[in-house]
């Protein structure tokens, strides 16, 4: 099973044509969308840039996408904020929004809610999908400070994911294996960052794509 993992494209929609040139190039068989769609825009616009990608899209809001984005966008992507669904013969458990910023954004949950928000569809082995990251591990700031969420960490810990993926710190790009998980952040798609991630036989397997240098 092979697919593509995008995140905080932020609107940048020049940047489309690059990932459909990746989806037909690697033969992902879908993409997983970790939020920031949109840069504070409406829903309908979310659902527009989701359309123009040539491929399946499951998809959770950030916290720089409106409230509305996952009913708005559902004649064109999978809303997996607080959902789950089967692919590969794996459940996909997906929660968006991130955990309270000093920004004061759109779309943001308190930790009570994130991990309710994800245990409810929570299992052994899951792959989870997640905008903001597991704290301690790929949530560094700039000041070296540790900004993820202890809820989204819990549920690692008492699920074990295969896959745990996140954005929302663009700085934090990278892959890590922790206790059996595999944890990933793409970097911002806004950048042209991406990963395809390739599971089989219970291996998981990233490539990390950086910007196009052309």
């Amino acid at each position: 099973m092979k697919f593509l993992v995008i995140t905080d494209l932020h609107q940048n929609t020049a940047l489309i044509s690059r990932f459909n040139s990746i989806i037909s190039e690697t033969n992902a068989e879908f993409v997983l969308f970790l939020g920031d769609v949109t840069d504070f825009g409406t829903g309908e616009q979310a659902a527009e840039i989701l359309s123009e990608l040539r491929s399946k899209v499951y998809v959770i809001p950030g916290n720089c996408d409106p409230l509305d984005l996952p009913e708005k966008i559902r004649d064109v992507a999978v809303d997996m904020h607080g959902n789950a669904a089967d692919v590969g013969g794996f459940r996909l458990v997906g929660l968006g929004g991130s955990n309270i910023t000093i920004f004061h954004t759109a779309f943001e949950l308190e930790e009570e809610d994130l991990y309710e928000g994800l245990r409810k569809n929570a299992c052994e082995g899951m792959i989870l999908m997640t905008h903001a990251p597991s704290f301690g591990i790929l949530d560094e700031i700039p000041s070296g400070a540790h900004v993820g969420s202890p809820a989204i960490k819990r549920i690692v810990d008492e699920f074990h994911p295969i896959l745990a993926l996140s954005g929302h710190i663009h700085e934090a790009i990278g892959c890590k294996v922790i206790d059996g998980t595999t944890f990933v952040n793409p970097g911002p798609a806004k950048e042209g960052y991406c990963a395809v991630i390739d599971i089989e036989d219970g291996k998981v397997n990233v490539d990390l794509i950086g910007p196009d240098q052309s």
